[in-house]
């Protein structure tokens, strides 16, 4: 196979065209598109000469946000590898998983993160490690600094294309195990003609990127688009409300992404109210269903919020509005993005008339291309080659989507998704529990917040404060069960199934008075 044009070749065009303008600035300091292209070639070829990663060879990262995971990405573009970025609210074992299954011979990590090591190099002996920072190297990760330096450049020319996959990203699994997506380059060069068509963008703005990107929210709704354009991303390692707020005033920047707990947050702080929001021209955000206060309290700042449906496995910009059309729906995610063809399939596996509740399917040339090592998984992701959400929704005779419930079972908790069969399965690994159901109740302040009820084995005595601390070893803090509540028994369909729906309208309409453990909320999904 001869090489191809890969999103590597994308970045030296834009250094090619303007290689003084800023493409991302980070604490204080400053990478120009040359510099950056120049980083994308150097670490490439260290990546090939130092480490051998070749085309389909996996590469991690378990860092806050950098310019060097972006940096990073291409790279791997460059040589057709997958990056994996990890999310790091995640508990050792849970990594741990992730690194087992995902394989890669080189892991990118942080001193932040340092405690999860042992765990990921029990699960990957032979794989190298390189350090972002002195805390890492201390550990005796390689230096980054010292890879690229001693990089013979330039980059060797392999067969890689938009064809191959760049992407590698875990989202939690109804099966209790998460599942590796594949995007491909081809995906997120896509992706980023949607996310430009919602959001009118141009080499001309400036995007504030604080969600994580572990995430493809935080990754591919703005930042990667961005830089395929030539515009300029700033980024902060993490979300805090008050440098988010102080870069919006200082930094004027044009658009960003928020979750709806990080707009609560800005909302909540003190500095909101002085804050200048004037440079923005939209805030995007999703990822769950948006309350329409928050929508009424930025609106009431002069600032528009426009929404975005989708999905790890969808790059994720599907449906989305845009910013330059008047919001006439309340409620609504928007229309099918340019890319990307919306159908909703009624009980009986056909497309239903507008107006007809079912089953959301989206098609396109942006959406992953299955499952990592699972292919039984991806085959049941689709059908006719419609990717089958799990979501349910309608569209009104104009084609807009309004999504009426969510994934089953699913519990989305400050932005995060919390699937109830993962808490499930390590609560079952108390000897003493005999049957288990999580459900998510609404919360004030994550909208939703998962409670643990538990049956005890015949003759086992419950207590949940061994419960709670075994989740605590194995679970990351934003999946704790809120409360853990003891039970007689769990209401069952008559197949046998444990009926959620049912145990989740008990609890949102009459709160248990029983007490029991509560853990720490989570903190915002970019925290």
């Amino acid at each position: 196979m001869v090489a191809g044009v890969t999103l590597a070749d994308v970045a030296a065009r834009n250094a090619a065209f303007a290689p003084q303008k800023p493409a991302i600035r980070y604490e204080g300091g400053c990478l120009t598109y040359a510099a950056f292209s120049a980083r994308i070639e150097s670490l490439a070829a260290a990546l090939s000469q130092r480490f051998a990663i070749s085309r389909g060879d996996r590469v991690a990262y378990l860092g806050l946000n950098t310019p060097d995971e972006l940096v990073l990405l291409y790279a791997c573009a460059r040589l057709g590898a997958m990056l994996a970025p990890l999310n790091w609210r995640l508990a050792s074992p849970e990594l741990a998983f992730m690194i087992g299954d995902a394989g890669p011979k080189l892991l990118v990590i942080g001193g932040d993160f340092l405690a999860h090591l042992p765990a990921m190099r029990a699960a990957a002996p032979s794989m190298a490690v390189i350090g972002l920072d002195v805390e890492a190297m201390a550990a005796g990760a390689i230096p980054i600094e010292e890879v690229i330096v001693e990089a013979q450049r330039p980059a060797p020319r392999q067969a890689a294309s938009f064809s191959d996959p760049l992407l590698l990203v875990y989202t939690s699994g109804t099966t209790g195990r998460p599942k590796g997506a594949l995007l491909t380059q081809e995906a997120l060069h896509w992706n980023a003609m949607a996310s430009a068509h919602m959001h009118g963008l141009t080499a001309a703005d400036h995007v504030l990127t604080v969600l994580p990107m572990f995430h493809v929210g935080g990754l591919n709704i703005q930042t990667t688009p961005a830089l395929q354009i030539g515009a300029t991303v700033t980024l902060h390692p993490r979300f805090a409300p008050g440098a988010t707020l102080a870069a919006i005033s200082a930094d004027r920047p044009s658009l960003t992404v928020l979750v709806p707990a990080t707009l609560q947050a800005l909302l909540d702080h003190p500095d909101f109210a002085a804050s200048d929001l004037s440079s923005l021209r939209v805030v995007a955000t999703g990822s769950t269903i948006v309350p329409e206060g928050l929508v009424e309290a930025f609106a009431a700042r002069g600032l528009r919020l426009i929404q975005i449906y989708g999905a790890t496995e969808t790059g994720p910009v599907a449906v989305y509005e845009r910013f330059d059309l008047p919001r006439a729906r309340r409620d609504t995610t928007g229309l099918p993005g340019v890319t990307v063809e919306l159908c909703i399939l009624g009980v009986d596996g056909h497309e239903a008339a507008a107006g007809t509740m079912g089953e959301i399917a989206l098609r396109g040339r942006g959406l992953f291309s299955g499952y990592w090592r699972d292919p039984q998984a991806s085959r049941a992701a689709f059908r006719d080659g419609w990717f089958l959400t799990g979501d349910i929704g309608c569209v009104d005779a104009d084609g807009y989507l309004f999504v009426r419930d969510r994934k089953k079972n699913l519990i989305i908790s400050g932005g995060e998704n919390i699937y109830p069969a993962e808490i499930e399965r390590v609560i079952l690994e108390c000897p003493e529990v005999g049957e288990c159901a999580v459900v998510g109740v609404p919360d004030p302040r994550w909208q939703e917040a998962p409670v643990a009820l538990v049956v005890p084995r015949r003759g086992a005595v419950i207590v949940p404060e061994r419960i709670e601390a075994h989740l605590r070893a194995n679970l990351a803090r934003f999946k704790l069960p809120r409360r853990i509540l003891i039970r007689e028994a769990l209401p069952r369909n008559a197949m046998g199934k444990i009926q959620h729906f049912a145990l989740k309208a008990e609890l949102t309409a009459m709160p248990p008075v029983e007490v029991a453990i509560s853990s720490e909320p989570p903190p915002p999904a970019c925290e």
